[in-house]
């Protein structure tokens, strides 16, 4: 739609908002309505229309089985949409047009938006299963045109709605209720009035003021959403849940209003109902699954910097500097693992902030060498982003071995300098990190894994958790220099977003 609106039509920004917003509720127009919907833009020269958005009930059959999207519509072709959009008033054709041997009702209707008419909405009705109509299509059909006057009055949609998908937000199939001004229930679905019963409701719905029923239902040891008198009462377009004893209802009103002599009167309202005690319960469950994980993910941490403060304890006791440097190493790796489960224990799922840990992993790294951490540097080039848990662990571990190597051995008791880490998305899922220092470079008789713990944890960690490879070489300043080629694991909605 965006696209379509850019490229054939002259609306320009707010008018587009404008229309976007109409689409995204129209749904429940034409449920309402057991009705197609055709929005209709003239292009930019206004010689025709272009089909910029369609909609299909489902609540009937639809009229068109192809999409219409992008067709285009002369003027002159079609009279009754042009005297719409260039008169700003709804057109209701007198025969039933025939298309693909199916009789069809077809309405206009001005979509105005500060008294400027941007567009048309055909209202396409499918008539070949016409039949006397129930006490319920008749409540629908009403509350329909009187949504489809709001717009031509440019009262709909209503900014003051929620905007955006909303888990569990209720339809028009799944109950309905219309309110008369003082909120009094005038209609109520088979569907409205069941998830009353079910959350607890005995007796009648239709002649109740829904407020008073609402407060009776509302369960005493539980809060009370400080919008559901606005909603319950139908004085504003939100959203809110009643929570009862026996069931969840979610709940979202629709003023309807009447434009008369320039004066907007809220003369009734709609309600649409559903009992969404399922996923509620279901919702509060995973908030209480995620919490147990996040305080697994503390008490780990806690047990690890314990751990960590041990390690360090007995590194003082131990008079051998050979000893007492292989437990200070343990003591960072395990720190380095605390992190991570750090930084887990305060997020909602098993991602990491990847860029924050590296950060306080390369701040520890450089203090490992007391003499050495006012003189060596280290700077991060780039953006990691979120990482999974396995694989965060694995590659904190990795570079902060290769960060400490660097601050230890690629620089004098007297010299100065630089650890730069960079990293690059070369693929959704591969990244290459380089961590490289401006140092004395590598000894000739190197190398890997044969010169230490640290280069053989680095080696195992990059070729198993990390799926990955590693070289090392000399960097352009006479430093040392080592390059990873990884293959990280992420959510699928995490792909692509980093490089953005």
């Amino acid at each position: 739609m965006s696209d379509l609106l850019r490229s054939e039509t002259a609306v320009d920004g707010g008018e587009a908002e404008w229309l976007r917003l109409l689409v995204g509720d129209w749904q429940l127009i034409s449920d309402l309505s057991f009705a197609d919907l055709v929005l209709w833009v003239p292009s930019a020269d206004r010689q025709h229309f272009v089909a910029v958005a369609h909609c299909r009930p489902t609540t009937g059959p639809t009229v068109h089985y192809d999409d219409v999207v992008g067709a285009v519509l002369e003027r002159g072709r079609r009279p009754q949409v042009d005297t719409t959009f260039d008169e700003a008033r709804s057109l209701r054709g007198r025969d039933p047009e025939w298309d693909d041997d199916v009789p069809v009702r077809e309405e206009t209707i001005p979509v105005v938006r500060g008294g400027v008419v941007l567009g048309v909405l055909a209202r396409h009705t499918n008539l070949a299963t016409s039949r006397t109509p129930s006490r319920l299509e008749l409540n629908y059909v009403k509350c329909a045109d009187d949504l489809t006057r709001m717009i031509a009055d440019g009262d709909f949609p209503q900014t003051a709605a929620p905007t955006g998908p909303r888990r569990g937000a209720p339809r028009v199939g799944d109950g309905m209720l219309r309110l008369d001004a003082e909120g009094v229930v005038t209609y109520a679905s088979p569907n409205a009035l069941s998830a009353f019963h079910r959350a607890g409701l005995i007796g009648e719905l239709v002649g109740a003021n829904l407020a008073e029923i609402s407060s009776s239902l509302a369960a005493s040891h539980l809060p009370v959403d400080e919008s559901l008198p606005l909603v319950v009462t139908g004085r504003a377009p939100w959203r809110t849940d009643l929570e009862t004893d026996a069931a969840t209802l979610s709940m979202r009103a629709i003023p309807l209003t009447r434009r008369e002599n320039g004066t907007t009167t809220r003369m009734a309202a709609l309600l649409l109902v559903r009992d969404v005690s399922e996923l509620r319960r279901r919702e509060r469950e995973l908030m209480t699954k995620d919490a147990t994980i996040r305080e697994v993910h503390h008490r780990v941490k806690n047990n690890l910097q314990t751990v960590a403060a041990l390690l360090r304890l007995q590194a003082r006791r131990i008079v051998s500097e050979e000893g007492r440097s292989a437990l200070q190493e343990a003591m960072r790796r395990v720190s380095t693992i605390a992190t991570v489960h750090e930084t887990l224990s305060q997020g909602i799922d098993e991602n990491v902030d990847f860029d924050q840990v590296l950060d306080r992993c390369l701040m520890m790294a450089a203090e490992v060498a007391m003499e050495n951490a006012e003189r060596v540097r280290t700077v991060r080039e780039g953006k990691f982003g979120e990482l999974r848990q396995e694989d965060a662990t694995a590659l904190a571990l990795v570079l902060t071995e290769l960060v400490t190597n660097a601050v230890e051995h690629g620089f004098g008791s007297d010299r100065a300098g630089t650890v730069v880490v960079k990293v690059e998305h070369t693929d959704d899922d591969r990244l290459e990190v380089v961590v490289s220092d401006d140092g004395i470079g590598l000894p000739e008789d190197f190398q890997v894994g044969s010169s230490g713990l640290g280069t053989q944890i680095v080696r195992s960690l990059v070729a198993g958790e990390l799926r990955g490879r590693m070289e090392f070489g000399s960097s352009g300043s006479g430093g040392t220099e080592v390059r990873l080629d990884l293959r990280v694991r992420r959510d699928p909605s995490q792909i692509g977003s980093v490089r953005n």
